[in-house]
């Protein structure tokens, strides 16, 4: 009898255990379903938010902004890329008057990091309204259009990022030196802080590099004010463009688009005839000596083979308080483009590290 109730025991509790496991087994493939289906909910809310423009009617993003000016009211083209609270990044095109469009290439890698950003064209640009008032083609102007956009896609100092490229570059410092209170960070790529400067490199080490006889005509198409020549842009074209502006062999449907759609009215009494040097209002603009007032993260992006001298954008960078600088080796004024890999990873790290904390 005491073996029967030892062998009886010993099988129940068996027994009790077996089922234990197989309670735990039950439990434990629940909670990974009730995890799996947490996840997928996340990631379907995460999509529905990341689609969702409530501001304004579905658009894929697009959103005409209304801009008050000395003259009146106006509208200007932007477009809405991801939705991130904590990274909006406003992309300043260069020109002045040139559009968005060569700016496209932020797209991809900005969108696999969950940033978001704007493409905007400035007032006077193909898609925004292209008022013909001259006073209105000032810097001074134009910072005030960009604080107007900021307050329209609600960003401010814990998330607003400005990049911008060429004349965009000299908005962007300007932006920062009166508005820098409503930043997070200021990226300058491909722009010296003093014109004059950028002249002098573009006559005294640029041009030189030139083919003797090709500067020789350059410059005496230039003494005539004859710009409209078209073989000004025949000589420019392979001697500077290819070489100083983009150094693809074939250049980005984007930057052609953009470069289709300038408006030469303004690009002319701001920048001047063309990118080999600076003739126009800007010639004498400088805001070299007031780096030292930004105290807001900075990165200057410079290139071997840029209109601007890359040392000059190196020195940027150790001019305002907290800088950093970015060389890419194998760009030229649009090193987005013919320097893509280097530019993106250093834009991309720095905006990570200053959101992070770690820069």
């Amino acid at each position: 009898m005491a073996n029967l109730f030892k062998n009886t025991h010993s099988s129940t509790l068996a027994f009790i255990q077996v089922k234990l496991k197989v309670t735990y087994i039950f439990l434990f493939v629940a909670v990974l379903a009730l995890i799996s289906g947490c996840q997928t909910a996340d990631k379907k809310s995460e999509l529905q938010t990341y689609f969702s423009y409530p501001d304004s009617i579905e658009s894929g993003g697009v959103k005409m902004i209304s801009i008050k000016t000395p003259i009146g009211n106006f509208k200007v083209w932007t477009k809405r890329f991801g939705s991130n609270p904590k990274i909006k990044i406003l992309l300043l095109h260069g020109g002045p008057a040139m559009t968005h469009e060569y700016m496209e290439c932020f797209e991809t890698p900005f969108l696999k990091e969950g940033f978001e950003f704007y493409e905007y064209d400035q007032l006077g640009s193909y898609y925004s309204d292209q008022p013909k008032d001259s006073s209105l083609w000032t810097t001074e102007r134009f910072v005030e259009e960009v604080e107007q956009v900021r307050q329209a896609i609600g960003a401010d100092a814990s998330n607003f990022y400005v990049l911008g490229n060429s004349w965009g570059g000299i908005l962007a410092m300007e932006y920062a030196l009166k508005y820098q209170k409503n930043m997070k960070a200021l990226l300058v790529a491909n722009m010296m802080a003093s014109a004059i400067e950028y002249g002098q490199y573009a006559d005294n080490v640029l041009a030189k590099q030139m083919p003797a006889e090709v500067l020789a005509e350059i410059k005496a198409i230039e003494a005539k004010k004859d710009f409209s020549n078209p073989r000004y842009f025949d000589l420019l074209l392979p001697h500077y463009y290819q070489q100083h502006i983009c150094r693809l062999t074939e250049w980005p449907d984007g930057l052609n688009r953009a470069m289709k759609h300038a408006n030469n009215d303004v690009y002319t009494m701001m920048q001047g005839p063309s990118e080999f040097g600076i003739r126009g209002r800007l010639a004498q603009w400088s805001v070299k000596p007031r780096l030292k007032e930004i105290g807001v993260p900075a990165l200057m992006i410079g290139a071997k083979h840029d209109t601007m001298d890359p040392k000059a954008m190196e020195e940027q960078s150790k001019l305002v308080q907290k800088g950093r600088y970015l060389y890419c080796p194998n760009g030229s004024h649009l090193s987005m483009w013919d320097d893509q890999k280097v530019f993106m990873q250093g834009v991309v790290k720095f905006i990570k590290d200053v959101d992070g904390g770690m820069f």
